[in-house]
C-alpha cells in the first residue's frame, strides 16, 4: 500500500522560507514521478512542481525562482524548498506520486499560511 506523508507546513511571514517534506512508502520510489500541488478553498488543485525519476523538473510560473523541488531516493523523500514566500502562496500543499503504471497517489496535505 502506497503512503505519502507530508510534513513541514506552518505559518510564516511574507518573505520567509519553509521546507516541505514528503516521505513515501510502499512504492519503488526511484522509479516514480513525484510532485507538489496546492489548493485553496473554492479553487482547483494546481501544480506547483514535479520531478521525474530521471531528474526532469518543471515548475509553475508563479513559483519559478522561489521554490526548489528535490528528491532523495535513498530516503524515499521529496522536498519542496519555498523561499521568498508571498501571501498568495497560502494553501494546502499536497504531495503526489505517479507510478510507472500511471496510478496517482496523494498525501493528506499540509497547510502553509503566509502572513502579510
Amino acid at each position: 500500500q502506497v503512503q505519502l506523508v507530508e510534513s513541514g507546513g506552518g505559518l510564516v511571514q511574507a518573505g520567509g522560507s519553509l521546507r516541505l517534506s514528503c516521505a513515501a512508502s510502499g512504492v519503488r520510489f526511484s522509479s516514480i514521478r513525484m510532485g507538489w500541488y496546492r489548493q485553496t478553498p473554492g479553487k482547483q488543485r494546481e501544480l506547483v512542481a514535479i520531478i521525474t525519476s530521471g531528474g526532469y523538473i518543471n515548475y509553475a510560473d508563479s513559483v519559478k525562482g522561489r521554490f526548489t523541488i528535490s528528491r532523495d531516493n535513498a530516503k524515499n523523500t521529496v522536498y519542496l524548498q519555498m523561499n521568498s514566500l508571498k501571501p498568495e502562496d497560502t494553501a494546502v500543499y499536497y504531495c503526489n506520486a505517479v507510478s510507472q503504471s500511471v496510478v496517482s497517489y496523494w498525501g493528506q496535505g499540509t497547510q502553509v499560511t503566509v502572513s502579510a
